[in-house]
Protein backbone atom coordinates (compact mmCIF):
# COMPACT_ATOMS: atom_id res chain seq x y z
CA UNK A 1 0.00 0.00 0.00
CA UNK A 2 0.83 3.41 -1.05
CA UNK A 3 0.57 6.55 1.64
CA UNK A 4 0.88 10.30 0.77
CA UNK A 5 1.89 11.95 4.01
CA UNK A 6 3.09 15.11 4.59
CA UNK A 7 4.57 16.32 8.16
CA UNK A 8 6.82 18.61 9.83
CA UNK A 9 10.14 17.50 10.09
CA UNK A 10 10.07 17.96 13.68
CA UNK A 11 6.74 15.63 14.13
CA UNK A 12 8.62 12.76 11.92
CA UNK A 13 11.69 12.58 13.84
CA UNK A 14 10.17 11.94 16.85
CA UNK A 15 7.29 9.40 15.59
CA UNK A 16 10.06 7.87 14.38
CA UNK A 17 12.52 8.11 17.48
CA UNK A 18 15.48 9.67 15.13
CA UNK A 19 17.25 12.85 15.63
CA UNK A 20 17.29 15.94 13.70
CA UNK A 21 20.50 15.46 12.14
CA UNK A 22 19.19 11.79 10.94
CA UNK A 23 16.52 13.92 7.88
CA UNK A 24 19.20 16.94 7.08
CA UNK A 25 18.57 16.48 3.04
CA UNK A 26 22.39 16.44 2.49
CA UNK A 27 23.20 15.56 -1.28
CA UNK A 28 25.97 12.58 0.40
CA UNK A 29 25.54 8.79 -0.01
CA UNK A 30 25.52 6.77 2.93
CA UNK A 31 23.83 3.92 4.48
CA UNK A 32 23.65 3.94 8.40
CA UNK A 33 21.09 2.77 11.07
CA UNK A 34 19.81 4.14 14.38
CA UNK A 35 17.26 3.06 16.74
CA UNK A 36 16.44 0.56 14.91
CA UNK A 37 15.99 2.49 11.38
CA UNK A 38 17.85 2.41 8.39
CA UNK A 39 18.78 5.79 6.49
CA UNK A 40 19.72 5.80 2.98
CA UNK A 41 21.05 8.88 1.63
CA UNK A 42 21.75 8.65 -2.71
CA UNK A 43 22.49 11.84 -2.93
CA UNK A 44 18.75 13.75 -4.15
CA UNK A 45 16.94 10.11 -2.93
CA UNK A 46 16.72 10.06 0.99
CA UNK A 47 14.51 7.40 2.47
CA UNK A 48 14.11 5.83 6.09
CA UNK A 49 13.42 2.10 6.17
CA UNK A 50 12.04 0.38 9.34
CA UNK A 51 10.94 -3.40 9.56
CA UNK A 52 7.04 -2.63 8.44
CA UNK A 53 7.67 0.24 6.28
CA UNK A 54 9.76 2.13 3.77
CA UNK A 55 9.85 6.16 3.98
CA UNK A 56 10.99 8.18 1.19
CA UNK A 57 11.24 12.07 1.86
CA UNK A 58 10.63 15.03 -0.45
CA UNK A 59 9.77 12.80 -3.81
CA UNK A 60 7.56 15.15 -5.11
CA UNK A 61 10.73 17.16 -6.55
CA UNK A 62 12.16 14.34 -7.69
CA UNK A 63 9.83 13.37 -10.32
CA UNK A 64 9.79 10.20 -8.65
CA UNK A 65 5.67 9.20 -9.01
CA UNK A 66 6.60 6.49 -11.83
CA UNK A 67 9.07 4.88 -9.90
CA UNK A 68 7.03 4.83 -6.59
CA UNK A 69 3.96 3.66 -7.83
CA UNK A 70 4.65 1.82 -10.76
CA UNK A 71 8.38 -0.38 -9.59
CA UNK A 72 8.70 0.44 -6.47
CA UNK A 73 5.34 -1.19 -4.97
CA UNK A 74 5.35 -4.33 -7.02
CA UNK A 75 8.68 -5.05 -6.26
CA UNK A 76 7.88 -4.66 -2.19
CA UNK A 77 5.41 -7.09 -2.96
CA UNK A 78 7.55 -9.67 -4.05
CA UNK A 79 6.48 -9.04 -7.92
CA UNK A 80 9.41 -8.14 -9.09
CA UNK A 81 12.66 -9.43 -9.81
CA UNK A 82 14.41 -8.72 -6.30
CA UNK A 83 16.19 -12.25 -5.21
CA UNK A 84 14.96 -11.11 -1.66
CA UNK A 85 11.69 -11.00 -1.91
CA UNK A 86 11.70 -14.65 0.72
CA UNK A 87 13.73 -12.92 2.99
CA UNK A 88 12.05 -9.82 5.31
CA UNK A 89 10.82 -6.89 4.55
CA UNK A 90 13.70 -4.26 5.01
CA UNK A 91 15.76 -6.35 2.81
CA UNK A 92 13.44 -5.96 -0.33
CA UNK A 93 13.27 -2.03 0.40
CA UNK A 94 17.62 -2.22 0.26
CA UNK A 95 17.44 -4.05 -3.00
CA UNK A 96 15.03 -2.06 -4.27
CA UNK A 97 17.17 1.44 -3.66
CA UNK A 98 20.36 0.06 -4.64
CA UNK A 99 18.77 -1.53 -7.73
CA UNK A 100 16.92 1.83 -8.83
CA UNK A 101 20.59 3.71 -8.35
CA UNK A 102 22.52 1.32 -9.82
CA UNK A 103 19.89 1.25 -13.10
CA UNK A 104 20.22 4.94 -13.11
CA UNK A 105 23.91 5.24 -13.22
CA UNK A 106 23.70 2.54 -16.14
CA UNK A 107 21.56 4.71 -17.99
CA UNK A 108 23.47 7.76 -17.90
CA UNK A 109 26.51 5.50 -19.03
CA UNK A 110 24.01 3.84 -21.91
CA UNK A 111 23.38 7.88 -22.85
CA UNK A 112 26.99 8.95 -23.05
CA UNK A 113 28.52 5.40 -24.71
CA UNK A 114 26.84 5.93 -28.20
CA UNK A 115 27.25 10.09 -28.21
CA UNK A 116 31.34 9.65 -27.33
CA UNK A 117 31.26 6.70 -29.85
CA UNK A 118 29.83 8.69 -32.85
CA UNK A 119 32.03 11.86 -31.88
CA UNK A 120 35.03 10.08 -31.86
CA UNK A 121 34.12 8.32 -34.65
CA UNK A 122 34.06 11.25 -36.76
CA UNK A 123 37.19 12.93 -35.05
CA UNK A 124 39.53 10.14 -35.88
CA UNK A 125 39.08 9.91 -39.74
CA UNK A 126 42.27 10.54 -40.89
CA UNK A 127 40.84 12.01 -44.32
CA UNK A 128 39.64 15.40 -42.70
CA UNK A 129 42.52 17.26 -42.86
CA UNK A 130 40.87 19.79 -39.39
CA UNK A 131 38.85 19.10 -36.92
CA UNK A 132 35.10 20.20 -36.32
CA UNK A 133 35.08 22.42 -33.47
CA UNK A 134 31.64 21.62 -32.87
CA UNK A 135 32.59 17.99 -32.66
CA UNK A 136 34.81 18.84 -30.39
CA UNK A 137 32.62 20.89 -28.17
CA UNK A 138 30.21 17.81 -27.91
CA UNK A 139 33.37 15.25 -26.76
CA UNK A 140 34.53 17.95 -24.20
CA UNK A 141 30.76 18.45 -22.85
CA UNK A 142 30.79 14.21 -22.91
CA UNK A 143 33.81 14.01 -21.47
CA UNK A 144 32.83 16.20 -18.53
CA UNK A 145 29.69 13.61 -18.05
CA UNK A 146 31.49 11.05 -17.66
CA UNK A 147 33.93 12.68 -15.41
CA UNK A 148 30.89 12.89 -13.13
CA UNK A 149 29.37 9.59 -13.90
CA UNK A 150 32.55 7.77 -12.58
CA UNK A 151 32.82 10.08 -9.45
CA UNK A 152 29.63 8.73 -8.35
CA UNK A 153 29.87 5.29 -9.20
CA UNK A 154 33.05 5.18 -7.23
CA UNK A 155 31.36 7.16 -3.92
CA UNK A 156 28.59 4.44 -4.37
CA UNK A 157 30.98 1.70 -4.15
CA UNK A 158 33.09 3.36 -1.44
CA UNK A 159 30.00 3.97 0.39
CA UNK A 160 28.96 0.31 0.02
CA UNK A 161 32.85 -1.29 0.67
CA UNK A 162 32.38 0.82 4.17
CA UNK A 163 29.22 -1.45 4.90
CA UNK A 164 31.04 -4.56 4.16
CA UNK A 165 34.21 -3.78 6.19
CA UNK A 166 31.85 -3.53 9.22
CA UNK A 167 30.56 -6.54 10.47
CA UNK A 168 28.47 -4.90 13.15
CA UNK A 169 27.05 -2.64 10.58
CA UNK A 170 25.39 -5.56 8.55
CA UNK A 171 24.70 -6.83 11.92
CA UNK A 172 21.81 -3.76 12.28
CA UNK A 173 21.00 -3.71 9.23
CA UNK A 174 18.60 -7.13 9.84
CA UNK A 175 16.30 -5.01 11.82
CA UNK A 176 13.62 -7.70 11.39
CA UNK A 177 16.37 -10.16 13.36
CA UNK A 178 16.40 -8.28 16.67
CA UNK A 179 12.43 -7.08 16.63
CA UNK A 180 10.85 -10.33 14.99
CA UNK A 181 11.20 -13.61 17.30
CA UNK A 182 10.43 -16.08 14.56
CA UNK A 183 13.05 -14.00 11.83
CA UNK A 184 15.44 -14.85 15.21
CA UNK A 185 14.77 -18.24 15.30
CA UNK A 186 14.97 -18.51 11.68
CA UNK A 187 18.54 -17.15 11.71
CA UNK A 188 19.93 -18.97 14.97
CA UNK A 189 18.82 -22.13 13.45
CA UNK A 190 20.70 -22.09 10.13
CA UNK A 191 19.43 -18.49 7.82
CA UNK A 192 22.03 -15.85 8.66
CA UNK A 193 20.46 -12.95 7.54
CA UNK A 194 23.69 -11.16 8.03
CA UNK A 195 25.24 -13.07 5.67
CA UNK A 196 22.15 -12.71 3.04
CA UNK A 197 22.74 -9.02 3.65
CA UNK A 198 26.32 -9.06 3.21
CA UNK A 199 25.91 -10.88 -0.13
CA UNK A 200 23.38 -8.48 -1.29
CA UNK A 201 25.51 -5.22 -1.35
CA UNK A 202 28.61 -7.48 -2.42
CA UNK A 203 26.25 -7.78 -5.55
CA UNK A 204 25.74 -3.87 -5.96
CA UNK A 205 29.67 -4.12 -5.35
CA UNK A 206 30.26 -6.05 -8.35
CA UNK A 207 27.80 -4.27 -10.25
CA UNK A 208 29.47 -0.72 -9.67
CA UNK A 209 32.56 -2.34 -10.12
CA UNK A 210 31.42 -3.55 -13.57
CA UNK A 211 29.89 -0.66 -14.51
CA UNK A 212 33.13 1.82 -13.63
CA UNK A 213 35.65 -0.50 -15.59
CA UNK A 214 33.04 0.23 -18.35
CA UNK A 215 33.23 3.72 -17.94
CA UNK A 216 37.19 3.89 -17.70
CA UNK A 217 37.27 1.94 -21.33
CA UNK A 218 35.17 4.42 -22.60
CA UNK A 219 37.86 7.29 -20.61
CA UNK A 220 40.79 5.37 -22.33
CA UNK A 221 38.99 5.28 -26.00
CA UNK A 222 38.37 8.86 -25.58
CA UNK A 223 42.31 9.48 -24.41
CA UNK A 224 43.87 7.24 -27.19
CA UNK A 225 41.68 8.93 -29.50
CA UNK A 226 42.52 12.38 -28.83
CA UNK A 227 46.42 10.84 -29.36
CA UNK A 228 45.29 10.06 -32.61
CA UNK A 229 43.67 13.14 -33.84
CA UNK A 230 46.95 14.94 -32.77
CA UNK A 231 48.90 12.83 -34.59
CA UNK A 232 46.92 13.09 -37.66
CA UNK A 233 46.98 16.77 -37.23
CA UNK A 234 50.96 16.99 -36.89
CA UNK A 235 51.00 14.61 -40.05
CA UNK A 236 48.78 17.40 -42.30
CA UNK A 237 50.78 20.06 -40.65
CA UNK A 238 54.51 18.04 -41.48
CA UNK A 239 52.73 17.65 -45.03
CA UNK A 240 51.74 21.63 -45.34
CA UNK A 241 55.70 22.31 -43.45
CA UNK A 242 56.97 20.07 -46.26
CA UNK A 243 55.45 21.66 -49.21
CA UNK A 244 56.34 25.18 -47.83
CA UNK A 245 59.69 24.17 -47.73
CA UNK A 246 60.00 23.29 -51.35
CA UNK A 247 57.96 26.12 -52.75
CA UNK A 248 60.52 28.32 -50.57
CA UNK A 249 63.57 26.33 -52.34
CA UNK A 250 61.82 26.58 -55.86
CA UNK A 251 61.52 30.45 -55.24
CA UNK A 252 64.95 30.61 -54.29
CA UNK A 253 66.11 28.59 -57.27
CA UNK A 254 64.55 30.65 -59.58
CA UNK A 255 66.00 34.21 -58.19
CA UNK A 256 69.30 32.94 -57.66
CA UNK A 257 69.51 32.54 -61.59
CA UNK A 258 67.25 35.00 -62.31
CA UNK A 259 70.24 37.91 -61.09
CA UNK A 260 71.82 36.93 -65.06
CA UNK A 261 68.03 38.32 -66.00
CA UNK A 262 68.20 41.21 -64.02
CA UNK A 263 72.26 42.21 -65.20
CA UNK A 264 70.99 41.73 -68.62
CA UNK A 265 68.02 43.99 -68.15
CA UNK A 266 70.05 46.86 -67.02
CA UNK A 267 70.84 49.37 -69.85
CA UNK A 268 74.20 48.88 -70.07
CA UNK A 269 75.33 48.51 -73.27
CA UNK A 270 77.30 45.62 -74.74
CA UNK A 271 78.07 43.08 -77.67
CA UNK A 272 75.61 40.02 -76.58
CA UNK A 273 72.86 42.14 -77.05
CA UNK A 274 72.97 42.24 -81.08
CA UNK A 275 73.09 38.34 -81.12
CA UNK A 276 69.73 37.31 -81.31
CA UNK A 277 70.57 33.78 -79.92
CA UNK A 278 71.66 35.33 -76.36
CA UNK A 279 68.13 35.66 -75.64
CA UNK A 280 67.12 32.14 -75.71
CA UNK A 281 71.00 31.01 -74.27
CA UNK A 282 70.65 32.88 -71.23
CA UNK A 283 67.07 32.09 -70.56
CA UNK A 284 67.92 28.31 -71.31
CA UNK A 285 70.38 28.61 -68.40
CA UNK A 286 68.17 30.57 -66.14
CA UNK A 287 65.72 27.81 -66.55
CA UNK A 288 68.19 24.89 -66.16
CA UNK A 289 70.45 26.56 -63.16
CA UNK A 290 66.97 26.55 -61.53
CA UNK A 291 65.75 23.47 -62.07
CA UNK A 292 68.94 21.88 -60.92
CA UNK A 293 69.64 23.61 -57.77
CA UNK A 294 66.11 22.69 -56.96
CA UNK A 295 66.28 19.10 -57.45
CA UNK A 296 69.67 19.38 -55.55
CA UNK A 297 68.33 21.66 -52.86
CA UNK A 298 65.07 18.71 -52.72
CA UNK A 299 67.75 15.60 -52.77
CA UNK A 300 69.04 17.57 -49.58
CA UNK A 301 65.58 17.87 -48.04
CA UNK A 302 64.77 14.50 -48.20
CA UNK A 303 67.89 13.06 -47.07
CA UNK A 304 67.64 14.83 -43.38
CA UNK A 305 63.71 14.81 -43.41
CA UNK A 306 62.85 11.21 -43.97
CA UNK A 307 62.93 8.27 -41.40
CA UNK A 308 66.58 6.32 -41.22
CA UNK A 309 66.19 3.16 -41.74
CA UNK A 310 66.78 0.62 -38.58
CA UNK A 311 70.21 -0.24 -38.13
CA UNK A 312 71.07 -4.00 -38.41
CA UNK A 313 71.54 -5.67 -35.18
CA UNK A 314 73.64 -8.78 -35.50
CA UNK A 315 73.22 -11.62 -32.96
CA UNK A 316 75.56 -10.28 -30.21
CA UNK A 317 75.09 -13.15 -28.18
CA UNK A 318 75.91 -16.50 -28.08
CA UNK A 319 75.50 -19.22 -25.20
CA UNK A 320 77.73 -22.09 -25.40
CA UNK A 321 76.85 -25.45 -23.70
CA UNK A 322 77.08 -24.88 -20.06
CA UNK A 323 80.28 -27.06 -18.67
CA UNK A 324 81.50 -27.63 -14.98
CA UNK A 325 78.63 -25.28 -13.79
CA UNK A 326 79.78 -22.44 -15.74
CA UNK A 327 77.77 -20.38 -18.56
CA UNK A 328 80.23 -18.69 -21.12
CA UNK A 329 78.97 -16.09 -23.46
CA UNK A 330 81.08 -14.74 -26.02
CA UNK A 331 80.60 -11.69 -28.27
CA UNK A 332 81.36 -10.66 -31.59
CA UNK A 333 81.32 -7.03 -31.66
CA UNK A 334 84.47 -5.16 -33.15
CA UNK A 335 87.02 -3.24 -30.76
CA UNK A 336 86.23 0.14 -32.87
CA UNK A 337 83.06 0.32 -30.87
CA UNK A 338 84.19 -0.38 -27.14
CA UNK A 339 87.75 -0.67 -27.88
CA UNK A 340 87.86 -4.35 -27.47
CA UNK A 341 88.26 -6.55 -30.20
CA UNK A 342 86.37 -9.74 -28.63
CA UNK A 343 85.27 -9.76 -24.91
CA UNK A 344 84.54 -12.84 -22.94
CA UNK A 345 81.75 -12.81 -19.95
CA UNK A 346 82.35 -15.90 -17.29
CA UNK A 347 79.21 -16.26 -14.96
CA UNK A 348 79.79 -18.67 -12.29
Amino acid sequence: NIFILEKKKTELYQELGLQARDLRFQHVMSIATRNNRIIMRMEFLKAVITPEFLLILDYRNLSLEHWLVNELASQLAGEGQLVTYSLPFEFRAIEAILQYWISKLQGRLNTLQPQILETLEALVDPKLLSVDRSKLHILLQNGKSLSELETDVKVFKETILEILDEEEVIEELCLSKWTDPQVFEESTSGIDHAEEMELLLENYYRQAEDLLNEARELRVLIDDSESIIFINLDSHRNVMMRLNLQLTMGTFSVSLFGLIGVAFGMNLESSLEEDPRIFWLVTGIMFLGSGLIWRRLLSFLGRHLDPPLPPHVPAVLKKSQPAAGRVEIKTSLKGETFGLSRSTLTNQ
